[in-house]
């Protein structure tokens, strides 16, 4: 990702809720992927006509990854069920390549298992495809500000299974046993307790009387020295410790 790129992202938190525009930096950029072509092109009409700026559509998996590393959205309006390569792999390689990227699942699923596989494979949430316009809208927006999207009552299934997983004999964290490994320092592990309790980046921002940037930094830092990939195993870093609870 560019640098560009990089702060064109920064300052989600500036929109003004009434439809996809960010304040400072301009429309929210989203890319829809759905094989469906008349579903996906009305997806991309009711985002475009709110004020999103849609960069891009596909409607397999493998066009799907090579669109987005080229388009560099904000936000990855993502459907599982895709010929080619299945959403969960495009979900996984998009952030793999660019964890600046988030993704919103648009499912007609509401299996607990495809919701679960989906949020370990780097989703930042998922919304069904019963939900309203008005709804994905909201949705988007709230990806686009970092915050964890999910239908009424799967936030609970996802929360209920970091706690399962967490709660599982694991081996040692990274950088554990070794002396020389980096540690956090009182600022990142304060910024790390916030997003294991859910907080959205610009909450944690609010809080802390620091910018959103500087949240986004320090997340990104701590990601680095845990030799984590994305916030789905941040979050579940800092249930093992308990850092939910204090």
């Amino acid at each position: 990702m560019t640098d560009t790129a990089a702060e064109r992202r920064d300052g989600h938190d500036g929109h003004d809720g009434r439809d996809g525009k960010d304040d400072r930096r301009g429309p929210v950029r989203v890319m829809v992927v759905d094989d469906h072509p008349m579903w996906r092109d009305a997806v991309a009409r009711d985002l475009c006509e709110s004020g999103f700026e849609v960069v891009a559509t596909a409607g397999d998996g493998d066009q799907a990854v090579r669109r987005a590393k080229a388009v560099a959205p904000d936000v990855l309006v993502l459907d599982l069920n895709l010929p080619g390569k299945p959403g969960v792999q495009v979900c996984k390689e998009v952030v793999a390549a660019d964890p600046a990227v988030r993704v919103l699942v648009l499912s007609a699923s509401g299996e607990h298992a495809d919701v679960l596989e989906a949020v370990k494979s780097g989703a930042t949430g998922y919304l069904l495809k019963s939900a309203s316009t008005g709804e994905l809208q909201d949705a988007v927006r709230r990806t686009a500000a970092g915050d964890p999207v999910f239908t009424p009552g799967l936030a609970g299934l996802v929360l209920g299974e970091y706690r399962r997983l967490a709660s599982e004999p694991a081996g040692p964290p990274p950088g554990d046993g070794d002396t020389g490994a980096p540690r956090l320092t009182d600022r990142e592990t304060e910024v790390l307790r916030l997003v294991a309790k859910g907080l959205s980046y610009k909450q944690i921002a609010e809080r802390l009387v620091i910018s959103h940037r500087t949240v986004q930094n320090h997340v990104q830092n701590t990601l680095g020295k845990l030799q984590l990939h994305n916030r789905v195993e941040l979050v579940r870093y800092a249930i093992e410790r308990g850092l939910d609870d204090e």
